[in-house]
């Protein structure tokens, strides 16, 4: 069972205590990601998130890693589109402690100019390592070309350009603006009880952050195409369709039948793309789920040569789907593995902290197991139905990289 508790400031804490388990994983999850940045700042917030490790007023970024290490402990972060992660694994005698890092690093932060400059190098060197891996980058310029010049067409990683701009002072008023008390959820998973989530309270409930109020401009869909020429081996094609925003009552609907058109090595797209026909080793779909809408992307990779024969051959799987719909056994096949792929991740605290942390940060609700289970079970053909001719009566954008042609 989840426990919510709000505090003074307005900051949401959520607990799911796990007696049987001896971790404890500790999560601050923060309603910013690049959909809130701007033509001028963006990459922020996924820079931001890297200057959390690089030291704070006491601690060098040296002693933050060690400190972990020293306890046998985990700790990563992550940027997203809609929202900002930053969270640690550690034994249930060790939460405590974690817990006084973590919130060391998200209020005293140094920004020091020096570890700045040395980050942004890193950051330019994690920007090229993208560059080298067009089976990455495809997945960005689809954003692009589905959404122009909307923040979720932004790159998550930003520019060099923009990176080079950025200061101490542009990362604490960007932090003034979006980290305020009411977008950030403390989510906390494990052997833990009511005294620790008044121990997180002590740290989180009293701080204050700006006045501005977020609004967000929900994006038109585009169906663009974008092309990159590129020295590879391989042609990479993203498709994109329209999809489902988070808190859509057919998610599930939409969840099923994306695993019986491409989120599996049974589905459709691998056993007529690949095993079939030859046509790639890669191939998959899978959906993104924003605050008010969605984006379902197919992708593949193939050789250039037989690129026309790939989309062709894609089309028809999306085509054939739209006029049959799922056969009885794909849809109970995929059902069952729905709810096992949901069962199998409550076993880790890590994947339980994940799923409440975000369900309070974008839908304020929590669903239990049983709940889930239920609303798996009542899709029926005619829910899917709904949704393939929602999501596939319309043109996709696309993004293409391939070789130049000779």
């Amino acid at each position: 069972m989840v426990e919510k508790h709000t505090s003074k400031n307005g900051l949401r804490i959520v607990m799911e205590n796990i007696p049987s388990v001896r971790s404890v994983t500790i999560g601050i999850w923060v309603l910013t990601g690049s959909r809130n940045e701007t033509d001028q700042n963006n990459g922020i917030s996924h820079f931001l998130e890297h200057m959390f490790f690089k030291g704070t007023e006491k601690r060098s970024p040296q002693e933050i890693a060690e400190a972990f290490d020293s306890i046998g402990g985990q700790v990563n972060a992550f940027t997203s589109k809609e929202y900002t992660c930053f969270y640690a694994k550690v034994l249930d005698t060790h939460k405590e402690y974690a817990l006084d890092i973590l919130a060391d690093m998200f209020f005293h932060s140094s920004f020091n100019e020096e570890e700045m400059e040395r980050e942004k190098k890193v950051v330019y060197e994690e920007i090229k390592m993208y560059e080298d891996t067009p089976d990455d980058i495809v997945h960005d310029l689809l954003a692009r070309a589905s959404y122009g010049k909307h923040p979720l067409g932004y790159p998550i990683l930003g520019t060099e350009e923009h990176l080079s701009s950025f200061t101490a002072d542009t990362l604490r008023n960007y932090m003034k603006e979006q980290y305020r008390p009411e977008n950030v959820v403390v989510s906390i998973a494990g052997n833990v009880d009511q005294q620790f989530l008044d121990k997180v309270d002590e740290h989180f409930g009293s701080y204050q952050g700006g006045n501005q109020s977020s609004s967000l401009e929900k994006p038109d869909f585009f169906a663009e195409k974008i092309e990159r020429n590129k020295d590879t081996e391989q042609a990479h094609l993203c498709l994109g369709y329209d999809g489902l925003a988070v808190g859509n009552d057919d998610i599930f609907s939409l969840t099923i039948m994306n695993n019986v058109l491409g989120g599996s090595m049974s589905s459709r797209l691998f056993q007529d793309v690949r095993e079939k026909r030859g046509l790639a080793y890669s191939v998959f779909s899978y959906h993104s789920s924003f605050l008010d809408n969605g984006l379902l992307t197919i992708y593949a990779g193939t050789g250039s040569e037989q690129l026309p024969v790939l989309q062709d051959t894609i089309e028809q799987t999306v085509e054939h789907m739209r006029e049959k719909g799922l056969t009885d056994k794909e849809l109970k096949n995929s059902k069952e593995q729905l709810k096992g792929n949901l069962m199998l991740s409550l076993e880790s605290t890590n994947s339980r902290m994940s799923r409440n942390g975000r369900n309070e940060l974008l839908l304020n609700r929590h669903r239990s197991l049983d709940e889930m289970i239920e609303e798996i079970d009542a899709v029926d053909h005619a829910s899917i139905q709904r949704v393939i001719e929602t999501i596939f009566n319309q043109s996709p954008s696309t993004a293409l990289i391939a070789p130049k042609a000779d």
